[in-house]
């Protein structure tokens, strides 16, 4: 019994992500599933593996196509071992320390750009990347890349809920 397929229902149910998701992540080619004579999807558990993996690395800031990339460095339709987890979360782990700066400097520089009253598009170190602060290569003024980034461009380039709008999600 424990080698039985498993049907969206309990994928949904033990993943926590909604049917929905399910199959767009299916369509985007993450995971895989069997169809029954009826044409019902049917999931090898190991699926469990492979959304739990999307979901780190939802949770880290990948994007779809990050996400299956590194899947497609794995073996066909193979969930991370030991030593995959080991390598792919090296790289996770320079993504978060750059995060984490920025976080930190928009904390820090909070008060201040509040406090000055500006609020400035043109001239606020925050907001404009061209900025005198935001051009220095070292030291206290510097900005990280991710508070450098034109806003106009992070609109234009981000995805939705990491590629999946909150409504397919469901019970993130």
């Amino acid at each position: 019994m424990a080698k039985d397929p498993l049907t969206v229902a309990e994928v949904a149910h033990r993943s926590g992500f909604a049917p929905s998701a399910l199959r767009f992540y299916e369509a985007k080619g993450l995971i895989e599933a069997s169809r029954t004579s009826g044409r019902q999807r049917r999931y090898a558990r190991a699926v469990l593996r492979r959304l739990a993996f999307i979901r780190a690395a939802g949770n880290v800031g990948l994007s779809l196509d990050e996400i299956a990339a590194e899947l497609d460095t794995l073996p066909h339709g193979r969930t991370p071992n030991a030593q995959d987890w080991q390598r792919i979360s090296e790289d996770w782990r320079a993504r978060l320390d750059e995060q984490i700066a920025a976080i930190e400097a928009l904390r820090d520089r909070l008060d201040g750009c509040i406090g000055c009253g500006c609020l400035s598009l043109r001239t606020c170190s925050l907001y404009n990347p061209e900025d005198v602060i935001g051009t220095r290569t070292s030291g206290a003024g510097r900005l990280p890349e991710l508070l450098r980034r034109p806003v106009a461009r992070e609109r234009a380039t981000a995805q939705p809920a990491r590629g999946v709008p909150e409504s397919v999600v469901g019970g993130r």
